[in-house]
């Protein structure tokens, strides 16, 4: 992997891990597309170090709120009180919504895995995107704030977020999707679809982690793929920014259609291709 390619991969993962377009998807298809010829082991360093790029936009973005759900739970269990204040409401709202994507991702690891080997598949994933976001603007009352949000709420929006395990079902776009279908108003459907990721993402950087440890020759894309981390890190920060100020005014309709839009061009340069 080239400097160039881990700074552009970079950059698309920052964007799109948080825009509801899939991150995954664009990590296969970006250099499918463009022909390149990434040696498996690289890639897989890459796309563990870019994740935690990632995560680190998240926590830093939302470290207020990090550190007042941490309190009110450290607070709750010296108390041996589990009811309090929202914050600590919030914490099990997470909670509870992060189980059904530990479940999935136990449970259909190997059809994952041969997922991201398949560009039609990706592809597909995609057009299930653009469908989920279109769906979101046609039902829900968006009347609700996240402090009213219950744990079924949270149930279903975890739910959506289980079945984004598979690469072209964006994460951020299913899980804002459930949340407006759920009656969120759209900055708390946003803000929980961002909380919620932030333990998803800690399990599956600490399981490739432990991958990643394995390799032999590990050590020896860091240089490279550090670029990669980095470029993720800072565009991530600015998209979860940009995109928290967007869906306060705006409906996610324009990137259900270039979901659309991409889903249907990878289909049509698979079909090229065979």
């Amino acid at each position: 992997m080239t400097w160039f390619q881990a700074l552009l991969l970079g950059i698309v993962q920052g964007l799109t891990e948080f825009l509801p377009v899939s991150s995954s998807a664009h990590l296969v298809l970006v250099p499918w597309v463009l022909g390149w010829d990434v040696e498996p082991e690289a890639a897989f360093v890459f796309d563990v170090l870019v994740q935690l790029g990632t995560l680190t936009a998240v926590v830093i973005y939302f470290w207020p709120d990090l550190v007042h759900m941490l309190r009110s739970t450290l607070r709750a269990a010296i108390a041996r009180r589990w009811t309090g204040d929202a914050y600590l409401r919030l914490t099990w709202l997470v909670v509870l919504g992060t189980v059904p994507a530990v479940a999935a991702g136990l449970l259909l690891k190997p059809l994952v895995e041969a997922a991201f080997g398949s560009p039609t598949a990706v592809s597909l994933f995609l057009l299930v995107t653009a469908g989920l976001l279109a769906g979101a603007e046609k039902v829900g009352r968006r009347s609700k704030a996240l402090e009213s949000a219950s744990w079924i709420d949270a149930l279903w929006v975890g739910l959506a977020q289980a079945i984004s395990i598979f690469p072209g079902i964006s994460r951020s776009g299913s899980t804002i999707a459930a949340g407006l279908a759920r009656g969120l108003q759209r900055p708390a459907a946003a803000r929980f679809s961002f909380l919620l990721s932030i333990p998803v993402m800690i399990g599956a950087g600490l399981v490739a982690g432990l991958d990643l440890a394995a390799l032999p020759d590990a050590a020896a894309y860091g240089p490279v793929v550090l670029v990669g981390f980095a470029a993720a890190a800072v565009v991530g920060y600015l998209s979860i920014r940009w995109l928290l100020t967007f869906v306060g005014r705006h409906s996610l309709t324009a990137f259900s259609i270039y979901c659309l839009a991409a889903g249907l061009a990878g289909l049509l340069l698979s079909w090229v291709r065979t």
